[in-house]
């Protein structure tokens, strides 16, 4: 794999169960991302009802929460407001084996209704399309719950 460059994606989500399509698919088999970075934060850090969490996924789902066991999920993240007011405490956890051949999905949920904030840092690899094949088979869910 050959890194041949360096992607910052960022914006706003409602916090509910749908999904969210970030677009990434070039139609090529021999390019892939790779996320790095994921953080999130309240649309307003100063509520103390902006606790929030989210998840990043090679496929759309509607299913709230994290499972770790569940390979279309790649990364999750929580921000937390202590109380009003106060900082904003977040942290992220990335499996560090993720390759994204297509499209990349985003979910949260928070404690009160507002949207979420998220920048996503991505690399992009130049890679085979043995590569390419193994990570699109890896990104999709195999039906095991």
């Amino acid at each position: 794999m050959k890194k041949i460059g360096k992607y910052t994606m960022r914006g706003r989500i409602a916090a509910d169960s749908n999904s969210n399509r970030i677009l990434l698919d070039d139609g090529r088999f021999d390019t892939a991302f790779r996320v790095i970075n994921f953080i999130i934060a309240a649309k307003d850090p100063n509520a103390s009802s902006g606790d929030c969490n989210a998840k990043l996924t090679t496929e759309p789902t509607t299913e709230l929460g994290w499972k770790w066991d569940d390979q279309t999920q790649i990364a999750w993240a929580v921000s937390e407001v202590r109380v009003t007011s106060s900082p904003v405490f977040g942290r992220s956890i990335i499996d560090p084996d993720n390759l994204i051949v297509q499209d990349l999905f985003i979910q949260g949920e928070n404690a009160g209704s507002a949207d979420i904030n998220y920048l996503i840092e991505l690399e992009k690899y130049d890679i085979s399309t043995f590569e390419g094949a193994l990570a699109m088979v890896r990104n999709k869910s195999q039906g095991a719950d």
